[in-house]
C-alpha cells in the first residue's frame, strides 16, 4: 500500500501536499463530504482527516499550484462566481477549500455538463448550480450575489471580455479573477504567446491589475493561467 503523507502549502489557506513515498507531490484539500468522491481523484486518510488529492491533469486550477502560483485569492468563507463548471472537477476542490461557511455560484452552459454537476452540488451545499451562458451575465443576475473571486474557465474567443463583463457585475472591488486562457479558443492563426499578451492587454483595459501569468506545460498545451485584481 502507498504511503502518502499530507503537509500544508506553504502559503495558501485551505490547500495541502500530497507527498508520495517517491517525493512525488500533489495538491490536495481536505474534503468537505469525507467518504465522497467527484471524478475518481484519490482519498488519504491522514491524522484523523480525509484529504482530496488533487490532479493537475484534471484540473487547471491544480496545474497552476503545481507550476508556482503565487497569488491564491481563495479562503475559508470566499463568495466565488465560476464560469464554466463543466461536470465539477475543480469547483469541488474550490468548495473544500471555502468550506462550509463559502458559497459558490456555478454556471455551466451545457445541459449535457449540468448532469454530472448537480449530483455533486448535492452532495455540497455550498455550490449553487446555475444553467446559463456565461456571455450574457445579466441572465443568471437574478441567483448571484457580489462576490470575492471569479474562477473563469471557458473554451470561447472572448474570454477576457467574459469575465470583465462578469466583473462589472458581480465582483466586488478589489475582488480577483482567475483565469485559464486557453489560445487555441482565441484565435488559432496566432502565436500562443500573441494571443496571451492580447487577452492581458484587454484586462488592463478594463481596469484590471494583472497579478501573474502562469505557464500551464506540461499538463496543458497553448494554455496559461492568469490572476488579476478588480479596480473597476
Amino acid at each position: 500500500m502507498v504511503e502518502i503523507e499530507i503537509e500544508p502549502h506553504e502559503e495558501f489557506e485551505g490547500v495541502y501536499w500530497a507527498i508520495f513515498e517517491d517525493g512525488r507531490k500533489k495538491p490536495a484539500t481536505e474534503n468537505l463530504v469525507p467518504g465522497h468522491q467527484v471524478y475518481g481523484e484519490r482519498l488519504v486518510e491522514y491524522d484523523g482527516k480525509e484529504y482530496r488529492v488533487w490532479e493537475p491533469r484534471r484540473s487547471k486550477l491544480a496545474a497552476m499550484i503545481m507550476n508556482g502560483m503565487e497569488y491564491f485569492p481563495l479562503e475559508e468563507g470566499s463568495k466565488v462566481l465560476y464560469l464554466g463548471a463543466a461536470a465539477g472537477t475543480t469547483p469541488s476542490h474550490v468548495s473544500d477549500i471555502i468550506k462550509e461557511s463559502g458559497v459558490e455560484y456555478c454556471v455551466e452552459f451545457a445541459s449535457r455538463m449540468m448532469q454530472e454537476l448537480i449530483p455533486v452540488c448535492e452532495k455540497r451545499p455550498n455550490m449553487i448550480p446555475i444553467l446559463g451562458d456565461a456571455t450574457k451575465p445579466h441572465g443568471y443576475a437574478p441567483l448571484v450575489e457580489q462576490v470575492d473571486v471569479i474562477y473563469q474557465d471557458i473554451a470561447q474567443p472572448k474570454q477576457a471580455e467574459v469575465v470583465a463583463d462578469n466583473a462589472e457585475a458581480f465582483l466586488r472591488p478589489g475582488g480577483y479573477v482567475i483565469v485559464a486562457i486557453k489560445a487555441r479558443s482565441i484565435d488559432v492563426t496566432k502565436e500562443p504567446e500573441e494571443v496571451f499578451e492580447d487577452e492581458e492587454r484587454k484586462l488592463e483595459e478594463r481596469g484590471f491589475e494583472v497579478l501573474e501569468v502562469i505557464d500551464l506545460e506540461p499538463y496543458e498545451r497553448d494554455h496559461v493561467g492568469l490572476v488579476a485584481e478588480y479596480h473597476g
